[in-house]
Parts: structure tokens; C-alpha cells; sequence
């Protein structure tokens, strides 16, 4: 018997047109999208998704919404409950993929960004094929990083002249600025964690890349850090979510560009 195939493909913050080549090839035959479905507070998101099969896909296909199993934001432990709620992604996938994906077809798995960046897809696929009750062959495709994107917009560079870029989490940052750290790009901070961070930091802040709701704010960290974090809040009320990102640079006035 052959295997499912999946390709999880990257494919961007949001604007269609950051979908590759590379992405747009391996959409055109698929037999079945799969979506982890947030609820009616990611209508948009999901749509979004829908757009882009059907302006790519070139055969007649499946769209396939799980429900994404909720999650305790601020857990006591949070490595074991990230590890719980993925094993339930991956139980609510694969009985998604028994149902909907048959044996030699392809399926697909959109994910925002690049998969292989803060993204918890190529994990869930790798607790799947370990439990061996489905066979699956995966691919994946490379997409545009909101890394890139922030930096884009802001049309800064992410280093300095040989230096160095760490990109880690709000979380991480909370303990205080990465030792030897030069550029740092903060990633999954759902409350802004910088208020305790040298003033004198330039930030590049963006939400909603790539999407007609873009917003982008730089300064001077501690003249510009409480108007983030009131656009922030403002805009999470409006949507009933946010994606956003920041970079931090320590001095972008010495000519180190």
C-alpha cells in the first residue's frame, strides 16, 4: 500500500504574493488541505488559506478544518503543556488524515511563515509517523519568515557588519537582554516583554504583516515602547487576535549597518 503524502508548505505573513514558485508547484495537485481551525476568533486566518487553494490548486480537492485543541497560555509548566497539546494536534491530524487522505494521495498543510521556525507543524507530523499507524511520506516547502518580512518593511538590515542575530521568544527575553547580544528578534511575546529593557534600544515593531491591516512602529525603545503596547492592545480588540514581531538593535547610529 503507498504512503499519504504531506506537504507542509510555507507560505508567508499573509500576503498572497509571498507564496514561492516552489509553493505555488507543489499546491497545483493536491488532494486535501488540512487546517487547524482556532475558532471563529481566526475566521480570517482560515479563509486566507481557502484564497490561496483555490487560486492555486488545479484539481478538485478536499479542505479539511480540524478543530485546534485549546491551550492554558500561562501555564505553571510550559514545557509539558505545549507537550500535551501537541500530542492532542497530532491525535485530532491523523484521525483527519484516515478519514479524508487516501492511500497514495497528497495532502497539504499551509503554515504561516516558514515551517521550521516557531511552528509546531514538522513536530506533530514527527509524533505521528512514531505512533506507526499511518504511513506517511512528507515534504516540506520553505516560506518567507515574518523575520524577513519585519525587516522588509522597515527596510533595515537584521546585523550589524558581521555580526550576529538571535531570534528567541518573549518568553526568553523576560529573564532580561541575551548576553553578547547584538540584534535580537523577538518572536511569540503575547505580552510585550521589553518594558524592562535599556531605553536607548531601537526597536522595529510589526502586526498583521503583509496583510492589508499592516502596522509598523520604530524608535527609540523607551519613546516609543507604550505606544507598541497601546496599538498593540488596541488592534488585538479590533481583530480578536494578533501576530506581531519586534527587533531590537543596541545603537543603529554607528554606522554598523
Amino acid at each position: 500500500m503507498q504512503d499519504r503524502q504531506i506537504r507542509v508548505i510555507g507560505i508567508g505573513t499573509g500576503d498572497p504574493e509571498h507564496l514561492t514558485l516552489q509553493a505555488v508547484r507543489a499546491l497545483a495537485d493536491v488532494d486535501a488541505v488540512f487546517v487547524l481551525d482556532k475558532r471563529a476568533e481566526t475566521a480570517d486566518l482560515v479563509e486566507i488559506r481557502r484564497r490561496i487553494c483555490a487560486a492555486h490548486i488545479r484539481t478538485p480537492h478536499r479542505f479539511v478544518t480540524v478543530d485546534d485543541p485549546p491551550r492554558e497560555r500561562r501555564p505553571a509548566d510550559y514545557g509539558s503543556t505545549v507537550a500535551a497539546w501537541h500530542a492532542a494536534r497530532a491525535e485530532r491530524l491523523e484521525a483527519a488524515f484516515a478519514a479524508h487522505l487516501g492511500a497514495g494521495q497528497v495532502g497539504a498543510i499551509l503554515a504561516w511563515g516558514d515551517p521550521t521556525l516557531y511552528d509546531s507543524i514538522l513536530r506533530i507530523l514527527d509524533r505521528i509517523a512514531v505512533n506507526g499507524r499511518i504511513a506517511l511520506t512528507q515534504t516540506v516547502i520553505p516560506g518567507l519568515s515574518s523575520v524577513q518580512v519585519l525587516a522588509a518593511r522597515h527596510g533595515v538590515p537584521l546585523n550589524g557588519i558581521g555580526g550576529s542575530v538571535l531570534i528567541t521568544t518573549g518568553r526568553r527575553l523576560a529573564a532580561g537582554w541575551p548576553a553578547d547580544a547584538e540584534s535580537v528578534v523577538v518572536m511569540l511575546d503575547g505580552d510585550p516583554t521589553f518594558g524592562h529593557l535599556d531605553p536607548d534600544l531601537t526597536i522595529h515593531w510589526g502586526a498583521y504583516l503583509g496583510s492589508p491591516d499592516e502596522i509598523l512602529i520604530a524608535g527609540r525603545l523607551g519613546s516609543v515602547g507604550d505606544a507598541i503596547r497601546r496599538v498593540r492592545a488596541e488592534a488585538r480588540d479590533r481583530h480578536g487576535w494578533i501576530m506581531d514581531i519586534y527587533l531590537l538593535r543596541r545603537d543603529e547610529a554607528d554606522g554598523s549597518r
